[in-house]
């Protein structure tokens, strides 16, 4: 089951270095600033811990605003499925 809810930053754990685009970065910031975020991130949620792996531009615009939260996707799983993510 999926469900939709504000996390803070501080609490999802993103495991996997991205690469991101200053010039999207930049695009999303005034993006969101003027309209809110239009796509929540998506975020496993494995045993009360929050990882994402997706939506890195969106996450690093809310941390440039100085946003506390945003909206994410949650998919809860089991361990296995977050060893599968980080294989």
């Amino acid at each position: 089951m999926v469900t939709i809810k504000e996390i803070p930053l501080s609490q999802i754990r993103r495991p996997i270095p991205r690469q991101t685009n200053p010039e999207k970065v930049t695009m999303l910031m005034e993006s969101i600033a003027q309209e809110g975020l239009r796509e929540p991130i998506d975020v496993l949620e494995v045993e009360g811990q929050y990882y994402g792996f997706s939506g890195c531009h969106r996450y690093e615009a809310h941390e440039r605003l100085g946003k506390e939260t945003i909206q994410c996707r949650v998919r809860r799983a089991p361990r296995a499925v977050l060893q599968k993510h980080l294989a």
